[in-house]
């Protein structure tokens, strides 16, 4: 089990002062836009940690993001040694979670700001019906016809812009795994290939399939659902969305998988795995907030694997993935947290 997505807040004005000081950290960006809406919180294995020093990526990195507006908060109340460790996750691109309620508009909002940055947009879409099996992050469309709206609004707002999309994590995995009831089965099938065939009616999208993670299971499990869900038609799939298994883990997990579904690349979160998952207590907390853990390898493209399409920052770190361990709700800032990932990179 995987933690889930996260959800974007209203916008946070930044005093002059305050955005003079955080101006090393926002180096690459610019337009600053209102953040989208989004819901729910994931975890996410992989590699070691970053170091501050900026990295080049094509993605656009969010100015006003959670994190941007938390490094702003302590530098006001002059705690500058939390300011500097959450700058090793505001100065990082991070996949933005499209919302339900305004999916034209926040879509529009970030792919028009990754644009003029000259980058392309990461995006996550998670509002499947009858999502997360009713646990930290339940919810989800009402229904087919409300998703296949929801879906058709934000390839709209993408339009001709470039945008990497994360199409639904943990989706076809409970179906797999008999999570999600089986009357759902049949319509989320239909539901994931209409989504893959209406976003690839965009110019410049890219979508990628959730596929689990190395823990989750064996590649052979995956492979006949990814194919009713539409892999053939997608771009590749995602794995490790959300999780902490090490890239080392999820480069071998997906090159497996990959071989099962016609040689499909693959992109990994690494965004909370750089000291891998969480083995010293019970394994169905594994994935909610498990301490110790470590941001990882900063989001490229380079990453060494002609299959491995990127390192991404899907999960975004500091956002919480439930009411656990003192954590708020899936999604929710979570400050301590995040200082606590930044700090155990290596």
């Amino acid at each position: 089990m995987s933690a889930r997505p996260s959800a974007c807040r209203a916008g946070f004005v930044l005093p002059a002062a305050v955005f003079l000081l955080l101006l090393p950290a926002l180096s690459g960006c610019t337009s600053p836009a209102p953040r989208p809406g989004g819901e729910a919180a994931r975890a996410a294995p992989g590699a070691r940690g970053p170091s501050t020093a900026p990295v080049p990526v094509p993605y656009w990195v969010n100015p006003d993001g959670r994190a941007a507006r938390a490094v702003a908060e302590h530098l006001a109340a002059g705690r500058t040694a939390e300011a500097a460790l959450l700058r090793r996750i505001s100065s990082r691109p991070q996949a933005e979670w499209i919302g339900p309620d305004r999916p034209e508009e926040d879509a529009r909002t970030v792919t028009e700001a990754a644009d003029r940055a000259g980058s392309e947009a990461l995006l996550v879409l998670y509002d499947i019906p009858n999502r997360d099996c009713g646990q930290h992050s339940a919810g989800g469309a009402p229904d087919a016809a409300a998703y296949r709206d929801w879906v058709d609004a934000v390839a709209r707002g993408i339009g001709a812009r470039r945008a990497t999309v994360v199409l639904e994590p943990d989706a076809v995995m409970h179906v797999v795994d008999g999570c999600t009831e089986r009357r759902h089965h049949v319509e989320r099938y239909e539901l994931l290939r209409e989504a893959v065939q209406r976003l690839k009616r965009q110019p410049s999208v890219t979508v990628h399939l959730d596929a689990g993670n190395a823990g989750w299971g064996r590649p052979e499990q995956l492979a006949g659902p990814l194919r009713e869900a539409g892999i053939e038609d997608a771009d590749g799939f995602a794995v490790n969305v959300s999780n902490f298994r090490t890239t080392e883990e999820s480069t071998a997990y997906g090159r497996q998988l990959s071989a099962l579904v016609g040689g499909k690349p693959f992109v990994i979160d690494t965004s909370r795995n750089g000291n891998g998952p969480w083995t010293e207590g019970d394994p169905v907390d594994s994935w909610c907030n498990p301490p110790g853990r470590a941001l990882g390898t900063a989001p490229t493209r380079d990453t060494g694997d002609p299959l491995v399409s990127a390192h991404l920052w899907i999960k975004r770190p500091g956002e919480s993935d439930g009411e656990c361990r003192g954590g708020p709700k899936a999604g929710e800032w979570f400050d301590a947290y995040a200082r606590e990932l930044a700090g155990g990179a290596r």
